[in-house]
C-alpha cells in the first residue's frame, strides 16, 4: 500500500483551469511537433542531472524525486531539510511574458500560469513542513553551475552552525 503525502495547507484555492490540448478544442499540432514535444523529460534533465553530479562530487548526499513531499522535489537533502528544484525556462516561466509562445496561446498561457501556481502552493507547502525551498532555473544551472552549487553549501554550512534562515 502506497504511502500518501502529507499536505499541511489546504488545498489550493481559485486554481488556473487549462483546457484540453485537443484538436476538438480547436488545437492544432503538427505530428512533428506532436513527436518532438513527446520526448520532453519531467525528470532527470540534463541541468538536473549536471547540478547532481556537482553535488556528489562535493560529497553532498542527497534523494531524487521525493514521492512524499509536495511537488517531488528534484533533490531532497532530508538532514538539513532541504528541497532543490530545478526548473525549466519555458515549463516554469521564465521571462514569459517577454517571451510568449506564438501559436496555441489560448493554451500554452494558462499551462504556464498554472505551472508557476502550483510552484507557488508547492513552496507555501514544503515550507509549512519545515523545509527550506530553492529552485533554480535551467540556464543558471548550464551557465554558472558553480553558484548554484556554493548556494546549496553556503545553506549547509549555516545549517551546520545552527544559523538556518528563515526564508533563504
Amino acid at each position: 500500500m502506497k504511502k500518501q503525502p502529507k499536505f499541511y495547507l489546504p488545498l489550493e484555492q481559485n486554481t488556473i483551469k487549462v483546457p484540453r490540448f485537443e484538436e476538438s478544442a480547436g488545437f492544432y499540432t503538427t505530428k512533428q511537433r506532436s513527436k518532438t514535444m513527446a520526448k520532453i523529460k519531467g525528470s532527470n534533465s540534463k541541468p538536473e542531472l549536471l547540478l547532481r553530479k556537482a553535488l556528489w562530487k562535493e560529497n553532498i548526499r542527497f534523494r531524487i524525486h521525493h514521492k512524499n513531499l509536495p511537488g517531488r522535489p528534484d533533490l531532497v537533502i532530508e538532514k538539513y531539510h532541504l528541497a532543490v528544484f530545478v526548473d525549466g525556462d519555458f515549463w516554469h516561466g521564465y521571462e514569459w511574458k517577454k517571451r510568449k509562445p506564438k501559436t496555441n496561446q489560448a493554451f500554452w498561457i494558462p499551462k504556464i500560469e498554472r505551472n508557476m501556481q502550483r510552484d507557488q502552493f508547492v513552496n507555501l507547502n514544503l515550507q509549512a513542513m519545515g523545509y527550506v525551498v530553492m529552485r533554480f532555473w535551467e540556464h543558471e544551472v548550464k551557465k554558472n553551475l558553480a553558484a548554484c552549487v556554493n548556494q546549496i553549501k553556503l545553506y549547509i554550512d549555516a545549517a551546520k552552525q545552527g544559523r538556518i534562515p528563515e526564508r533563504y
